[in-house]
């Protein structure tokens, strides 16, 4: 007899009608799941900021694709995540679902969010998110978002959301700055 554990409580990919649109306007943009090292700067400013050990900016799409991440050192004792992860696990669906940002400070104290392959699998106490929704279309594309092993202070929850938020921002203004407009 074989077990299979139980799915995590996030929601299934055909509860994501937008994945076609999302696909077509990250090719409009421009906009590779590769990885990149500008995202990568601004995960680790947000990871750094708020104090977490992870950061990330994710494209959720067949799959979630970090495109840009911030690990622990190696050697720190803690697991590295990887580029890509199953979108039936972590709490960014439920982000692009709900088109709205998730702050979980102790990710235990809401029963549909406790559940999750990310908790058994690395450890994750504590989730902060925010989507990435392209503002001409509506269209959600990922998330930013700061993963801990510890529970943080309900106190700090304001703080922590206000870094996410604006790495949010300043994802969003880097994605949909023009590509002739140049940087300097």
């Amino acid at each position: 007899m074989t077990h299979t554990p139980p799915t995590s409580p996030t929601l299934p990919s055909t509860q994501f009608p937008d994945l076609a649109a999302q696909k077509e306007l990250l090719e409009r943009l421009g906009l590779s799941t590769a990885p990149d090292a500008v995202f990568d700067t601004i995960a680790t400013h947000m990871a750094t900021d708020t104090g977490f050990l992870y950061g990330m900016v994710n494209l959720v799409l067949d799959e979630q694709n970090f495109i840009g991440l911030h690990n622990p050192p190696p050697g720190s004792e803690h697991p590295l995540v990887t580029r890509t992860m199953s979108r039936d696990h972590g709490w960014c669906p439920a982000v692009v679902k709900r088109k709205r940002a998730l702050p979980l400070p102790n990710i235990h104290a809401s029963p549909r969010f406790s559940g999750n392959h990310v908790v058994d699998a690395i450890g994750i106490q504590a989730y902060f998110g925010a989507p990435l929704l392209h503002p001409q279309t509506g269209i959600v594309l990922g998330t930013v978002c700061v993963v801990d092993r510890h529970v943080h202070d309900l106190q700090d929850a304001d703080r922590i959301m206000n870094i996410v938020k604006n790495a949010r921002d300043e994802v969003i203004s880097t994605i949909c700055r023009p590509a002739d407009g140049g940087t300097s």
